[in-house]
């Protein structure tokens, strides 16, 4: 105990204001664990962690906090933690979103891990709030953690911040928070039934690692979406925004700069043509709000950015456009720097930008001309007698437009959406019950605006309900979810025999490699590094590898794939040659993403006198010659063979649906096939597809600051 305190009572009250205060997720979990370890509580007790922590706390301002927690939890959907008493939750990623469910999830009773890759909370991008949101966050007691949580008329609070606040919460609520660790994938219950569904982790020897859940949520963010999933694409006109942080010192002058809470062309057309006249920014819109940072994003114009030297040369690929070696990355500080202060009429006094997680000033420039949405949000899978339910939140459902403020409103819904579905698996409910249920809700989500949720705030709940006027539960019927047939033995033996195979294909030339399985077969190095040479001859040498030196063979192998594809590696260099037995499921799922790299690659040029070395067509078999050939979903066959598998109809690019499961594409009329049911599989939700709109984006931001209701028809 330090001796700066006369009593264990006074120092645990000041471990409490120091772990309210803290400011990085780093000196949040270090103050929470010396706080636990001087209070002599076990933070992985769950069930009773927060009671005896109550308990042994008997501080005024903690009490304070208690207070609006146990008010949440004794409401009635919660029934004091009993639903989900049994219940086992991983979620996947520590944003604001996965951070929310968590709290939702531990006070049903579940037991709640959370993985988070990164090791700090960084993101300075300031987030617009709805009413709704607001109230619930100081009804968890925001304003304890940061006391200028929506002060006064402020409706808008940094994504950092944010995550600060929630982190905070899921401790104190006995929820385990791993940050710095990897999600590589889902590990199926084994064969001898010791083990349920796990996840596959970087460090392996992390003790997230032998965790087993019955309830998975991925909160990963818009790039990361669990097999099985599908996911529509919302395509429109290029839309270019930047978002820029500047500095907060908080002076007397900086306060009085007026927020732009949505300035659009449309509504203000002088000050973006004086913009344009006076400095050479022409943009569509502009925000601006104040909290840790001056946070400004905007849309941009193309021909301006060219125009301003920020971007170099014109491409008419978005991605090649705004690829960092065509982006002036000085210039588009200028572009940042002058159109904030143009905007702010040069009253922010020395304007300096913040920095980023790697130290450079805080500017993005970014592509929002595609947007993403889960066409379904959830699903179960069953293996070895074994059930997973999957759920999504946050971007990885549904991809925010940032005009409308509608990333955390939603994701806030869509949170709660999600721990009612976890409550109905916990009681018990009928799997295809609870996804049917769910996706009644999730029709709903996009739709959503301050304006047709529900006006009486205070008796929001998880229950859809008490959020959503009128909602049906049962639009969406158990019939409608249909099984996915699947042996799952067969299939993962079909699986791991085909690439078995084209590992040995891709390796033969080596006379020193001979790959006879998916395990001891690699612990030289050597046949990794025979994979990397065939497909990629100049990253790698065999004739100078020697067979005897694993170690070195492995970390070439591994330094590559990491540097070159991303890939990262399943164990260490020197695990992989001494280990008595390599984990063949382990190297299955690092070989497979091998495989995945190499194959994706863009195909060799036939030239025009080789018209027959093609592969055969994926439909009738016969000889496909390269000139005839399309191809869809990665399968290859000739033109007059795409049909409806149903009808006969031809089928056309993007109108169409694909079930991986039965290898089976149909048109958009048929595309719900007959349910087909199996002893084990997977259950999804059907195809509830109406089609397809495209809208240009750019041309509807500046109407929907104002007509938030315009966005729904993006839907």
């Amino acid at each position: 105990m330090s001796q700066s305190f006369a009593s264990p009572s006074l120092y645990a009250h000041a471990l409490f204001d120091r772990f309210v205060a803290s400011q990085t997720c780093k000196e949040v979990q270090q103050n929470f664990a010396e706080l636990c370890h001087h209070l002599q509580l076990d933070s992985q007790d769950y069930h009773h962690f927060y009671n005896k922590l109550k308990e042994k706390l008997n501080y005024w301002k903690a009490k304070e906090l208690w207070q609006k927690i146990d008010k949440r939890a004794s409401h009635p959907d919660y029934e004091q933690g009993k639903p989900c008493a049994k219940t086992k939750c991983l979620v996947l990623g520590a944003g604001p979103c996965g951070l929310r469910t968590a709290v939702e999830l531990a006070l049903l009773g579940a037991q709640v891990v959370v993985l988070e890759k990164r090791t700090s909370f960084s993101r300075n991008n300031v987030l617009h709030l709805w009413p709704y949101t607001i109230r619930d966050l100081r009804n968890l007691g925001a304003k304890k953690f940061y006391g200028r949580f929506c002060s006064g008329s402020l409706d808008h609070i940094s994504i950092r911040q944010l995550q600060l606040i929630l982190l905070k919460l899921v401790l104190l609520l006995g929820v385990e928070v791993h940050t710095g660790v990897n999600f590589k994938g889902l590990l199926e219950p084994q064969a001898s039934g010791s083990t349920g569904w796990r996840a596959l982790v970087h460090p392996e020897s992390h003790p997230a690692a032998s965790y087993q859940f019955d309830v998975f949520i991925s909160a990963g963010g818009g790039r990361f979406v669990p097999d099985g999933f599908k996911i529509k694409e919302l395509r429109g006109k290029l839309a270019i925004g930047i978002t820029a942080n500047f500095t907060n010192r908080r002076t007397a002058a900086e306060t009085q700069v007026a927020e732009i809470s949505g300035v659009a062309r449309i509504y203000n057309q002088k000050f973006f043509q004086q913009l344009h006249t006076e400095m050479g920014i022409d943009l569509e819109n502009i925000v601006y709000y104040k909290d840790d940072t001056h946070y400004f994003v905007m849309t941009a114009k193309k021909n301006s950015l060219l125009k301003k030297g920020v971007i170099k040369q014109d491409s008419s690929d978005a991605e090649q456009l705004l690829a960092q070696a065509n982006v002036d990355q000085e210039a588009l500080l200028q572009y940042a720097y002058d159109a904030a202060q143009f905007s702010t009429s040069h009253k922010l006094p020395d304007l300096e930008f913040a920095l980023n997680h790697v130290g450079k000033p805080d500017v993005a420039m970014f592509d929002f001309t595609c947007m993403h949405r889960a066409e379904y949000a959830s699903l179960v899978r069953e293996r070895r007698g074994k059930k997973l339910l999957i759920g999504l939140v946050g971007d990885c459902l549904v991809e925010p437009f940032w005009p409308l403020g509608t990333g955390i409103a939603r994701g806030f819904l869509a949170a709660f959406d999600t721990a009612w579905m976890v409550r109905n698996w916990g009681k018990g409910v009928t799997h295809l019950q609870v996804l049917a249920e769910r996706e009644s809700v999730y029709q709903l989500l996009s739709q959503t605006t301050p304006e047709n949720t529900s006006k009486n705030y205070p008796a929001y709940s998880i229950d859809p309900s008490t959020r959503y006027p009128n909602v049906n539960l049962s639009s969406i019927k158990p019939k409608q979810v249909r099984r996915k047939r699947r042996s799952t033995e067969t299939d993962s033996l079909r699986r791991m025999v085909d690439l078995l195979s084209w590992c040995q294909k891709h390796t033969a030339w080596c006379e020193r490699v001979q790959v006879k399985d998916l395990s001891q077969s690699w612990r030289s190095g050597l046949a990794l590094c025979a994979l990397i040479q065939h497909f990629r001859p100049k990253l790698i040498d065999m004739s100078s590898l020697d067979e005897n030196d694993a170690v070195h063979n492995n970390q070439l192998a591994f330094d590559i794939l990491q540097r070159e594809f991303g890939i990262e590696p399943i164990m260490s260099a020197g695990d992989m040659a001494s280990s008595k037995e390599i984990d063949q499921l382990s190297v299955v799922l690092y070989l497979t993403q091998v495989h995945n790299v190499f194959t994706e690659a863009p195909l060799p040029k036939v030239p025009a006198t080789d018209l027959g070395s093609s592969e055969l067509c994926y439909f009738c078999h016969q000889q496909l010659y390269v000139l005839e050939r399309g191809s869809a979903e990665g399968k290859f066959f000739h033109r007059s063979c795409f049909i409806c598998q149903q009808c006969g109809t031809t089928l056309r690019q993007g109108g169409y649906t694909f079930y991986p499961d039965t290898g089976r594409f149909y048109c958009e009329e048929h595309s719900e096939p007959v349910e087909e049911k199996g002893e084990e599989g997977e259950l999804q939700q059907a195809d509830l597809s109406t089609g397809v709109q495209v809208w240009t984006i750019s041309e509807l931001i500046p109407l929907c600051i104002n007509v938030p209701i315009l966005f729904n028809m993006l839907h």
